[in-house]
């Protein structure tokens, strides 16, 4: 098959808009449908935020909960499901999915997305505004005060209830990052991973658990993934912005994200050697820049892995407006909102 071109690439993570009946009655017309989706906010109060979107057979299995746990109206135009009156702490919701996604991944619910092969057993957290401060208050039993932290839920269950995630990605070169001579530090992933197995990935990445700081999410990857001392991240990693894309999986569940990126320069000449210490990684291979960029348009790194080196080009100039005829489309594209002013419309 022909390479693929960056934005093709960036069109494979970033795959998902939602559709024109979204919001109306129309979306309850075919219950089998999986493109259709309905808003998850905390309450039914006019105002309440949305923290989700929800696939139609997912909404079915919450109508059968037990009575004060889940509000799910008739079909309607502007129809929302959210937690029951009662459950309106984070404490609470929190608890409320933990017995929910528990119960389903034991009795066969889902399994190709919470089965007990696909179970993370890490907590991720949600906010009220995706865009917003990074709070965590699991001990907060009230919403007084209306902080952003709104709960916390299993990873793997995150894309069942489309909840926007968070994820940070580092980027290690050999050499000026914007000369045509820079390397990468590219790993495989390994063949035991629960998601994308064998596929090339960030030279270190992960998801952002609840509690965890951005930064010293990093630094955990790094020391888990790679082997890298937490001081050298710590005095060499720079945060250099984020990517946002709307994803959708082959089972049509959605995985709204966010991956904040660093870079982190090693001189040519210096002896540095990422080393796999978690299983999660199979090899580090040092590869140059026309390498990287044959890998990538082959298709054989995993989705947003891809659209962070092509965020990494973009930022070095090794992918110019010049040289580029889809350059405005990447660009715009790698920093989405998951059109979110219209999961509550």
């Amino acid at each position: 098959s022909s390479p693929l071109s960056y934005l093709e690439l960036v069109k494979i993570c970033d795959n998902f808009r939602l559709p024109p009946n979204y919001g109306s009655i129309d979306v309850f017309k075919k219950p089998s449908d999986t493109d259709s989706f309905v808003p998850w906010t905390l309450s039914q109060s006019p105002g309440s935020p949305a923290v989700g979107l929800l696939r139609l057979d997912v909404v079915d299995l919450l109508r059968k909960e037990k009575p004060g746990t889940w509000v799910i109206p008739e079909p309607q135009a502007g129809h929302r499901v959210s937690f029951d009156t009662s459950v309106n702490t984070p404490r609470k919701r929190t608890a409320v999915l933990k017995e929910l996604c528990e119960r389903w991944r034991d009795t066969g619910v889902f399994p190709a997305s919470i089965g007990p092969q696909k179970w993370r057993n890490e907590m991720y957290p949600v906010y009220r505004n995706p865009f917003g401060v990074h709070e965590y208050h699991p001990e907060d039993d009230s919403d007084e005060g209306l902080g952003n932290y709104a709960f916390e839920m299993e990873r793997a269950a995150c894309a069942l209830f489309g909840v926007v995630t968070y994820g940070i990605h580092l980027t290690i070169h050999q050499g000026i990052a914007s000369s045509p001579e820079v390397k990468i530090w590219v790993p495989t992933r390994a063949k035991t991973k629960q998601t994308w197995p064998s596929w090339l990935d960030n030279s270190v990445a992960g998801g952002i658990p609840s509690g965890m700081p951005v930064f010293e999410s990093l630094v955990k990857e790094c020391e888990e993934e790679a082997s890298i001392q937490a001081d050298i991240v710590r005095n060499h990693a720079r945060p250099v912005g984020s990517i946002s894309y709307f994803f959708r999986y082959r089972m049509h569940f959605l995985q709204p994200e966010v991956e904040y990126n660093y870079d982190l320069g090693v001189l040519h000449d210096t002896a540095f050697q990422p080393r796999p210490l978690d299983g999660e990684v199979e090899s580090f291979d040092l590869l140059s820049l026309d390498e990287v960029k044959s890998k990538l348009r082959q298709g054989i790194f995993k989705p947003n892995c891809a659209a962070v080196l092509i965020d990494f080009f973009v930022r070095h100039g090794h992918l110019t407006p010049d040289d580029e005829p889809d350059y405005l489309e990447i660009v715009t594209r790698l920093h989405g909102r998951f059109e979110y002013e219209r999961w509550c419309q």
